[in-house]
This record gives C-alpha cells, sequence and structure tokens, in this order.
C-alpha cells in the first residue's frame, strides 16, 4: 500500500488511517491518493480484528480536496476531450463514496484542520466525525466555477439538512469548528491538542461492542437512507437472525443477568 495513507492499526481493534500528503494539504482528486485511500479501505474490511477506524489527516489540514494546480484544460481530472473528464472521475474519485458506504467497519473523521471541497465530502463519507477547534468546512466547488463531482450533493444533505446543505453549497462559504457542531456536521469539538485523544475515546466506546451487531448497524444505517421501510425492515429481520445465533449475543445475556462486564470475542 502506498504510504500515501498510513495504516496503524492496534490490540484494542482500533485502526487509524491518515492521509500522508502534508505538504500539499492532503488532496483526495489524484489516483495514488485514491488507490490508496481504496486499498486502505480492502485492508481495513478484511483485518478481522479492526473493529472502528479513525481517519485524519497528517499535518494542519485535514483535506484540502482538490489540487487547483491540477484543474487547468489536461491536468488532474480535466480532460481535453469531456467524455474523457466523465471517465476520469467514474474511474477515480467517485470509487471513494462507493467505497465507503459499502465498508461495514465504522470511521470516524478526526477532522484536524480545513476540509475543503472534496475534503469535507470525504469527512461526511464516514460514519461519525469529531473535530479540533481548527477545522474548517466548505464545500467550495461554486467558487471554482464546479460542481460535487464526487457525491457531495447526495451525502451532505443527509448529514446536515437540505437546507444547510444547499446554504453551504450554493454560496462555498467556510464555517468553522463551532457552526460546523451546531448544524450536526460533527458530533464533537474539542482543543486541538485533545483531537485524536477525543477520536480514540468514541472509537473506543464503539469496540466495545459486538463487532458483528456493530457491523450489521452500520449496514442498516446506510441502507436505512437509501431503501423503503419495507426493505430495510426485511434486511433487519435477516440480519437479527443472524445476531441472535452468535456467541457475544449470548455473552451479552448472560452477562446482564449476572450482574458482571461482558467479554466479547467477536464470535
Amino acid at each position: 500500500m502506498s504510504d500515501a495513507v498510513l495504516y496503524e492499526g492496534g490490540s484494542d481493534g482500533i485502526v487509524v488511517l491518515t492521509l500522508n500528503r502534508p505538504e500539499l494539504r492532503n488532496p483526495i482528486s489524484d489516483n495514488e491518493m485514491v488507490e490508496a485511500i481504496l486499498a486502505a479501505l480492502d485492508r481495513l474490511e478484511r483485518d478481522v480484528g479492526a473493529r472502528v477506524a479513525i481517519l485524519t489527516g497528517a499535518g494542519k489540514a485535514f483535506s484540502s480536496g482538490g489540487n487547483i494546480n491540477a484543474m487547468k484544460s489536461g491536468g488532474g481530472l480535466n480532460d481535453g476531450l469531456p467524455v474523457r473528464t466523465r471517465g476520469n472521475y467514474k474511474r477515480g474519485i467517485q470509487r471513494l463514496p462507493l467505497a465507503f458506504a459499502a465498508l461495514e467497519v465504522p470511521v470516524i473523521a478526526a477532522v484536524n484542520g480545513p476540509a475543503i471541497g472534496a475534503g469535507l465530502d470525504l469527512a461526511t463519507m464516514c460514519d461519525l466525525r469529531v473535530a479540533g477547534e481548527s477545522a474548517r468546512f466548505a464545500e467550495s466547488f461554486v467558487k471554482l466555477g464546479i460542481i460535487a463531482g464526487d457525491g457531495g450533493a447526495w451525502l451532505l444533505p443527509r448529514v446536515v439538512g437540505f437546507s444547510k446543505a444547499a446554504e453551504m453549497a450554493l454560496t462555498g462559504d467556510m464555517i468553522g469548528a463551532a457552526e460546523a457542531l451546531a448544524c450536526g456536521l460533527v458530533s464533537q469539538v474539542v482543543p486541538d491538542t485533545d483531537l485524536l485523544a477525543a477520536a480514540r475515546t468514541l472509537a473506543g466506546r464503539i469496540a466495545a461492542n459486538p463487532p458483528h451487531a456493530v457491523r450489521m448497524t452500520k449496514r442498516l444505517l446506510w441502507e436505512g437512507q437509501r431503501t423503503e421501510l419495507a426493505t430495510l425492515l426485511e434486511m433487519a429481520a435477516a440480519m437479527q437472525a443472524l445476531a441472535h445465533a452468535t456467541g457475544d449475543h449470548a455473552e451479552a445475556v448472560d452477562a446482564f443477568l449476572e450482574k458482571r462486564p461482558p467479554v466479547f470475542k467477536g464470535d
């Protein structure tokens, strides 16, 4: 796997993924970074010891989104032939939201600085978001005369609601960490020096639960955003049958009745 994304696993079931292009403020639109993120997510999904992941950025930025220096015609995703540009998006950055949606391991975005354009959308691809006080957010595509080509128009309204998403997308204006907390974009704002510790604490609360139930719960939450109630209920019934058959479910019930802490083994 490329060093564009660092993968750090631990015995506590918490994996830390770090976007590692600080000199460029961690842009995610180039092929190398897209492939590195996809490889990290694939490794994460196959890591049987992984219960939850934290995604953050090296340096002072979470992600600047696209590399503006590469946006002129013939640079980056923008090909001189429009049909090739379309293909560049489909084979490139548009694979990211699909991969995050398919992932069953919960991901917490620890936003350590600016999350701009596709960087903001990357944060919304995650399941939860915590921010340092210096974090800044902008759905800034319109300011460059383009649109969110990475799924932001689908992702952002589902996190902050249509009205706030429309305000952010149509103005392109930047908001600070306090406003991000107020509109539900993030669930916590902490001092910058405490960010990873806060993300780890939240991750630990998730990792303490039976891993099969956590993964199936994440799948149901994502499916609930795009399917009808009857379909979701059918899926929930099937998953519940699986959950009832796990050793962790039996352990949870026994521990509750015996008034002791449960010991979950992922079986």
